[in-house]
């Protein structure tokens, strides 16, 4: 079996030392980088693929959840802060856990226990999917010129982020959210709206065709707009092909 490879950040550096420090048993990982800033985090992330990201929340250039939100390489998450208050929202995006410092090695590996009796699937955070007990609706109410309007959920031909926000489109119009892309995507069924990149979810009803062009993937909506697909969501959309 092939080590995965470990991106470890956080601005500062006693929080870098003891990830890497307690994960030196784990002969299955490396370490592959660090980063001290969101910005960096989010170059690094795209250029070495990691396969693991130990991530702190509170940092400048960008925070951890605003760094997730800018990647194109999904990797497993393991948040490591020293604040109690992002928890449920960590969880929400299904991050492998939520490490509150200071943390013990033992709970350290118990993280590590987690994170290895993960099922193989595809990855949650790029298909923008969270498991929900509940049937998904066939319509939904969205805001339009200061009132709410009933859509049904087939005629969204695709979402894409709008900075914190998110535009829904249909053939006809586009709607304004106030709920973030990987919010809205809990109500929509995963089986039919796929994420092909960090900022947008498509509808496969509207779908058309797929093609390559200088080594990139781009999908075709029946409307003509043309979206290049993110490396780390390939795997979904392959998934569709027989």
């Amino acid at each position: 079996m092939s080590r995965k490879s470990v991106l470890v950040i956080d601005d500062e550096d006693h929080g870098r030392v003891l990830v890497k420090q307690y994960l030196e048993p784990y002969a299955d990982f490396f370490v592959a980088g660090e980063c001290s800033n969101g910005i960096e985090a989010v170059k690094f992330i795209n250029m070495l693929e990691p396969d693991l990201i130990f991530l702190d929340i509170q940092m400048p250039g960008a925070n951890g959840f605003e760094v997730l939100q800018r990647i194109d390489h999904v990797p497993d998450v393991i948040f490591t802060t020293a604040f109690d208050k992002y928890a449920i929202r960590a969880f929400e995006i299904n991050v492998i856990d939520y490490l509150l410092k200071p943390y013990t090695k033992e709970r350290f590996d118990q993280t590590m226990a987690r994170l290895k009796s993960k099922p193989a699937a595809l990855p949650q955070l790029a298909m923008g999917t969270f498991s929900s007990p509940h049937s998904y609706p066939e319509r939904i109410m969205v805001e339009h010129q200061k009132r709410f309007k009933n859509i049904s959920v087939h005629d969204i031909m695709y979402l894409k982020a709008d900075g914190d926000y998110t535009r829904i489109y249909t053939e006809e119009t586009s709607f304004l959210s106030s709920f973030g892309i990987s919010v809205i995507a809990q109500k929509f069924d995963p089986a039919k709206f796929v994420r092909i990149h960090r900022s947008v979810i498509i509808n496969l009803d509207y779908v058309q065709e797929l093609y390559r062009d200088i080594g990139k993937t781009y999908l075709v909506l029946d409307n003509g707009l043309e979206f290049n697909i993110g490396r780390s969501y390939l795997p979904v959309i392959k998934s569709f092909i027989v």
